[in-house]
């Protein structure tokens, strides 16, 4: 499984990309291991304002549903457009082509708080 340390990680299994006050946000890949095959992402539209531990969205596998939960507060700028015909791309990329939203910080040090890449590994048990 990959861990890359250029990314924080939440409890939840989600990851974040902080480039100044833009991040982008996705699933680990652990978390697409354990949910399986994805068939469907359900995220929310352009320009909506969410508070950190919000839901964001939805993946659906072949034999369960999960929620996606946000790591940081700020504003949905960005839908990747091809999960809706390519949601596999997070089974295969979780940390490239399958991520899922970017947004503008509230405020790019919230990112701080979340784990590192060896947090989050010992959290998983790796």
């Amino acid at each position: 499984m990959e861990f890359p340390g250029n990314l924080r990680y939440t409890k939840d299994h989600e990851w974040i990309k902080v480039d100044g006050n833009v991040a982008t946000i996705g699933i680990t890949d652990f978390a697409q291991h354990e949910l399986g095959d994805i068939v469907f992402v359900d995220v929310p539209s352009v320009g909506k304002a969410l508070n950190a531990h919000e839901i964001f969205g939805t993946v659906e596998a072949v034999k369960t549903v999960s929620d996606l939960y946000l790591p940081v507060s700020g504003t949905i700028t960005e839908v990747n457009p091809d999960l809706e015909a390519n949601p596999e791309s997070v089974n295969n990329d979780p940390y490239g082509k399958g991520w899922m939203v970017k947004m503008t910080l509230k405020n790019p040090a919230d990112a701080d708080a979340l784990m590192d890449a060896a947090a989050y590994k010992t959290l998983v048990g790796e």
